[in-house]
């Protein structure tokens, strides 16, 4: 994608917007997503899944007896974006934050919160990189890569796969993802046959293609995002590679089954919890087609229980003071979300693994028994 820094930074601020009127009565929450670009899809599920909880928290009364405002910022999944983004938002003093879908545009984003002392409840974004870079403001909701590369390298183990090729983009999330996939299945005696980077938006894969198939591996492993996946996918099988294909949690939107088509199928994807698969998730799932003619998308009960925490943390704080919201988050035991229950370690990050293992099948994603 071409774009000038100008019209980036225009972008910016063009997706920063408020909804509805704010009085002294109001509580200002942020949303940080990306809802335009190449990851538009995802960032504006989740949106529509935080705007879904607060409704239903205001038709019951708001918190502390204040209707909540939400005030979107549009990070474009893109760095510089997501700063102004985040500059936006704290300047617009919002009591806290939800959201955070790609990880290398969040990431510069937490030391801006974190010098306003701004609670971040991080929906989606994973990369361990933001773990490191957690002013102590930030709580992670998805679990983290090394979770995600536990669950990958226990599939490949299974799978019989011995020689790896890794793929990824460069950016924050995926090269991290893929770096630590690489070490860990180094370290347990096997082979990494090819490390590739692509850039982003690349729509002729064919020289990576060759690349990947003249190293004759047994599997290989998407660690980006699904748009330019599923054309990797596409072509890979178009020249002939039959052999395992996994992506990473960055790809399980259902877009990429449909760009894709009957390519994808039989693909691995390792997964946070989607709606389809969780028994305390049907209600939010029919308000959600009610509210918006279709069904959610991968990351959206996720960014729901987000905005759910943070009310819950706000409430349990009994103040809109940002230190006492970040004390109270941290002190979360066993919040009672749509995908699980929440609890931090003491780095901020979720206690237990959420993670499942996807299988294509009938142009669907289902959940490998």
């Amino acid at each position: 994608m071409k774009t000038t820094k100008g019209i980036v930074l225009a972008g910016a601020l063009a997706g920063l917007f408020l909804c509805g009127q704010v009085s002294a009565a109001d509580l200002k929450i942020g949303i940080m997503v990306p809802t335009t670009g190449s990851e538009a899809t995802a960032g504006k599920d989740m949106e529509n899944s935080i705007k879904l909880a607060v409704d239903e928290i205001n038709k019951g009364g708001g918190v502390l007896g204040m209707h909540i405002v939400t005030i979107t910022g549009d990070d474009g999944c893109d760095p510089q974006m997501a700063t102004a983004a985040a500059s936006k938002l704290v300047s617009s003093d919002v009591v806290g934050v939800v959201g955070g879908y790609c990880s290398g545009a969040t990431l510069p984003t937490l030391k801006i919160y974190g010098d306003a002392g701004t609670p971040f409840v991080v929906a989606a974004a994973n990369s361990t990189k933001l773990i490191d870079a957690n002013p102590g403001t930030s709580f992670q909701i998805n679990s983290t890569g090394f979770d995600q590369v536990n669950t990958a390298v226990s599939l490949f183990a299974d799978k019989g796969v011995k020689k790896l090729a890794i793929v990824h983009q460069g950016d924050g999330y995926s090269e991290d993802l893929a770096k630590l996939t690489k070490e860990k299945w180094t370290a347990m005696g096997n082979e990494v046959v090819a490390y590739e980077v692509v850039n982003k938006g690349e729509q002729d894969q064919s020289s990576l293609v060759t690349k990947i198939k003249s190293t004759s591996p047994d599997a290989v492993f998407w660690t980006a995002y699904y748009s330019d996946g599923a054309l990797l996918i596409k072509q890979l099988r178009q020249a002939g590679f039959r052999k395992l294909i996994a992506v990473g949690d960055g790809s399980n939107s259902p877009k990429l089954l449909e760009i894709a088509g009957k390519a994808a199928e039989g693909v691995f994807c390792f997964s946070n919890p989607t709606a389809e698969y969780l028994p305390a998730a049907k209600q939010y799932t029919e308000s959600y087609k009610a509210a918006y003619k279709q069904a959610p998308d991968a990351y959206g009960p996720l960014a729901y229980d987000g905005m759910k925490l943070m009310a819950d943390a706000i409430t349990r704080a009994g103040s809109t003071d940002k230190a006492a919201i970040v004390k109270a988050l941290k002190t979360t035991k066993a919040f009672n979300g749509i995908t699980g229950a929440v609890s931090f370690t003491d780095k901020n990050t979720l206690a237990k693994s959420n993670f499942v293992v996807l299988v294509a099948k009938d142009g669907k994603w289902t959940l490998l028994k």
